[in-house]
């Protein structure tokens, strides 16, 4: 096996690293690029603007605020992680040297699945922006196979290999803060309607009751916004330097992220005409109208071409990190199919059939999700789920290794900050999952209502009985729990 990065090929790999097939081609910019593009402000407060602001009111603008405070005590974490183990894969190969195989392969489990899901969840919510730009009726039909075309763009780009998705990744993220930038600031000088005091009202959405439940019910849109900056270590084999510049560029995604995320609701919410209208359900898609009244049909269009960039520059950074988890896993031989899944073009630097299915798979879930009512929030929300599922899994495996004795030896360290950072991540992530989880439509029947805690329950109970039955788990003789001293 050649490493990467070296003129020859055969120099070993640096203190911390593993001997990789990947090429080290993906610079600083570039990783964050990838960070942000995955994170994408502009994809998940266009795909939940709507839903949120009906939930909540204006007011769900402070779940931003909540929710980076919180992920950022996670990325502080994963930080450290990854600059002691920069192994491409992210928590799948994190929670193998935190705790051990068992606890890592169901982190990878869940985490796959997860972001398979997600891949799903984002390219979904391009189908009525794809419909509006072309000019036909969108459907929930018409949506779906919008959502499956995308995922095939997607993956196509990333065949193409490190390069091509460092350029993806770097066009997308102009694209989107310029994009955001730009609308943000026509919005406020032309179309704004109200003050920044509509913030603290909630014009009604919680009725005569009190307003905490309906703003964590809204409060998904923060949860979907603050995840992604962990694709910055999915691809660690790919970084140069990788102890110094994926912590950095972690955290400057939450930054920018956060930001751009916040001020694009901020110039939406002020420039929503009629607040009662959405909470009401009498305005179903305020985005669009917003974006029609005050930009105009061509504007508007234009707007949209710029949000697709966004959604497909999502896709393919998700699908990227999908890849790398499912060779990642391969590679350890941790699933079946594993011969086939870790195989590697070495003309391109990818591992295509982990690539392919990455794709394959959301492309079901995508048809299968037509069963459904309210499909779209269902799928994020179990996207959401799994995610801050498989992230507390590395923070608690993190803070067991903490009790035990592990001192973090990589290039960033948090010092004596780490164990309470390290607790109150975890706090932050069981708080988040019990929010996204809590049942919310009574009048639904009772699966619809638990789905999103069902779909979890099946992930989880379908991926124990696969661990204890094929013993893939134990296959491998990659480094396991070697960051407690023994």
């Amino acid at each position: 096996m050649t490493v990467p990065g070296t003129p020859d090929g055969t120099a070993d790999a640096a203190p911390g690293e593993e001997k990789s097939e990947f090429r080290k081609e993906m610079g600083p910019w570039a990783n964050f690029a990838l960070g942000f593009t995955y994170l994408s402000p502009v994809v998940s407060t266009y795909t939940l603007f709507g839903t949120a602001l009906a939930d909540g009111g204006p007011p769900m603008i402070w779940a931003f605020v909540m929710a980076g405070c919180g992920q950022f005590l996670v990325a502080l974490v994963f930080g450290e992680v990854v600059a002691q183990y920069p192994v491409a894969g992210g928590v799948y190969p994190w929670a193998r040297r935190l705790w051990g195989k068992r606890w890592a392969w169901m982190t990878g489990w869940v985490y796959m699945w997860a972001l398979l899901v997600t891949i799903t969840s984002v390219a979904y919510g391009a189908g009525p922006y794809i419909a509006i730009l072309l000019g036909f009726r969108p459907t929930v039909h018409t949506t779906v196979l919008c959502t499956v075309a995308l995922i095939v763009i997607g993956v196509l780009i990333n065949y193409a290999g490190t390069k091509a998705l460092s350029w993806a990744a770097l066009i997308g993220f102009s694209a989107e803060l310029l994009g955001a930038l730009v609308v943000g600031v026509i919005l406020l000088t032309t179309h704004r309607f109200h003050g920044l005091g509509v913030l603290f009202d909630d014009y009604g959405a919680a009725g005569d009751s009190s307003y905490l439940p309906v703003f964590l019910g809204a409060a998904i849109i923060g949860f979907y916004q603050y995840y992604g900056f962990e694709a910055c270590g999915d691809v660690a084999e790919e970084v140069k330097h990788p102890g110094t510049v994926i912590p950095k560029a972690m955290r400057r995604t939450i930054y920018v992220g956060g930001i751009a995320a916040t001020f694009t609701c901020l110039t939406l919410l002020l420039s929503v005409v009629d607040y009662r209208a959405v909470i009401s359900g009498k305005d179903t898609d305020p985005v669009v109208n917003v974006l029609f009244d005050a930009l105009g049909e061509a504007g508007a269009r234009t707007v949209m071409a710029v949000v697709l960039i966004s959604f497909l520059s999502c896709t393919i950074s998700l699908q990227a990190a999908a890849g790398r988890l499912i060779y990642s896993y391969a590679r350890d031989e941790m699933i079946v199919g594993h011969r086939l899944l870790r195989k590697f073009s070495e003309a391109r630097a990818v591992p295509p059939y982990a690539l392919l299915l990455a794709a394959v798979l959301p492309a079901l879930i995508a048809f299968g999700s037509l069963i459904s009512t309210d499909a779209l929030t269902k799928i994020v929300s179990f996207a959401i789920l799994g995610i801050y599922a498989a992230f507390q899994m590395v923070v608690l495996a993190a803070l067991r290794a903490r009790l035990k004795g592990w001192k973090p030896s990589g290039e960033y360290r948090m010092g004596r900050w780490g164990m309470a950072v390290n607790i109150g991540a975890l706090a932050y992530g069981i708080f988040a999952i019990v929010n996204i989880a809590w049942p919310r439509t009574p009048e639904a029947p009772w699966y619809d209502n638990w789905i999103v805690l069902l779909s979890g329950g099946v992930v989880i109970g379908a991926g124990l009985v696969y661990m204890f039955t094929t013993h893939h788990y134990g296959r491998s003789d990659a480094p396991s729990g070697n960051a407690v001293p023994d």
